[in-house]
């Protein structure tokens, strides 16, 4: 997280706002967070640049351009950024040379070429039968981290699975229990997945509307100023799954299926699915996304 204290004001004077250093001190220790004073009222477009270049530089440059034009300006008092960005390497890497370009089934109707990589070895494996989705886990090194591809059998699948989707029920689909480690034919796009949110309207639906109200915010744990309110929410994630791992970075067209061939099964992911990397000792969901198309 970014935390931007602010110099803001207007025609007739500037407030300065001070960060408590007892809150300075906690986020320096529990975040490693840099807190800085800047300017937003003589320098709104050189604070949101650097910004920018803070976000890209810890994100190794896959975050670009978080916050837009006109995102800051004289009456920006708080800004809070999240960038999230995520690289791991599997604890069994794909091989790129099986690379292959297959169709991707978007729907019953329409498909897409992608880069389909292919594994086999031996992975925790269950089938949900209320849901009628595979689940597969594919560790990082040191199993620590695992991502989940939730694979319905449907090619449409993926609204329903969505709908019958709860934490609880997310985590019992994903239990060592549950699973089986299992001889596997493995399947998977190489993908990007990049998304920006403005998240003050989201949370604003969840009840957080006092902090985003000038006059009944009470920020008073990081600052004595009682008008200091919060102006923006920005987050925005990149997840990216090659052979080598995930990047938080003569084609056949022969038709595959998921299915379990004597004691091999063989998970095709090649229509709308979910994923998750979760971390596994406190079965944190550090990621949830979908993907729907190439």
């Amino acid at each position: 997280y970014l935390l931007a204290f602010t110099l803001t004001g207007n025609k007739h004077k500037t407030d300065v706002y001070l960060a408590l250093q007892e809150y300075l001190q906690l986020a320096k220790k529990y975040y490693s967070a840099e807190p800085q004073s800047v300017d937003f009222v003589g320098a709104a477009n050189e604070v949101r640049r650097e910004i920018n270049s803070m976000v890209e530089h810890q994100t190794e440059g896959k975050i670009k351009s978080l916050l837009p034009p006109g995102s800051i300006d004289s009456l920006t008092r708080l800004v809070l950024v999240n960038a999230l960005y995520f690289k791991g390497n599997w604890a069994t890497k794909f091989d790129a040379e099986d690379t292959r370009q297959r169709p991707f089934r978007i729907n019953t109707h329409t498909t897409k070429p992608v880069p389909m990589m292919h594994l086999s070895d031996k992975f925790n494996w269950t089938y949900v039968e209320s849901v009628q989705t595979d689940v597969l886990e594919l560790p990082y090194v040191n199993n620590e981290l695992s991502m989940f591809i939730l694979l319905p059998r449907d090619i449409t699948g993926l609204q329903k699975l969505i709908n019958e989707l709860t934490f609880e029920k997310l985590s019992a689909w994903t239990s060592p229990e549950l699973m089986e480690k299992m001889k596997m034919e493995v399947y998977l796009p190489r993908f990007t997945v990049e998304e920006k949110y403005d998240l003050k309207s989201a949370l604003s639906k969840m009840g957080i509307e006092d902090a985003f109200t000038e006059g009944q915010a009470d920020f008073r744990g990081m600052s004595e100023n009682a008008d200091l309110f919060l102006s923006q929410v920005f987050h925005k994630c990149y997840v990216e799954v090659n052979e080598e791992g995930t990047e938080a970075a003569a084609a056949s067209s022969a038709s595959l299926a998921s299915r379990t061939l004597g004691a091999t099964v063989i998970f095709v992911a090649d229509h709308p699915f979910l994923f998750i990397i979760r971390h596994n000792k406190t079965k944190c969901i550090l990621f949830l996304g979908r993907f729907c198309s190439p």
